[in-house]
């Protein structure tokens, strides 16, 4: 998957910057201006978005995540998963 530059991965990335809110086995989580970003931390990038994985190790963490629209990004840092109302 190409990384590309556009407005919401700019701000993804700035995000990124930040001290994460947690960490899970597969995830580093953050909060963002749009909504709670997951990136992939996994040694092996998944052939699909995992969303359901996220949305399973979001509850280790205190989110719910699972009536959230979900969308994923590529960015220099890796897969993002974005989860937002």
């Amino acid at each position: 998957m190409a990384f590309t530059d556009t407005p919401i991965s700019t701000m993804l990335e700035e995000a990124l910057q930040q001290p994460s809110i947690g960490a899970t086995g597969n995830f580093r989580w953050h909060a963002t201006a749009i909504g709670i970003a997951a990136l992939w931390q996994a040694e092996s990038a998944p052939t699909t978005p995992p969303f359901d994985e996220a949305i399973k190790e979001g509850l280790e963490v205190g989110l719910d995540l699972s009536r959230e629209e979900r969308e994923f990004h590529q960015v220099s840092e890796g897969l993002v998963l974005l989860f937002h109302s």
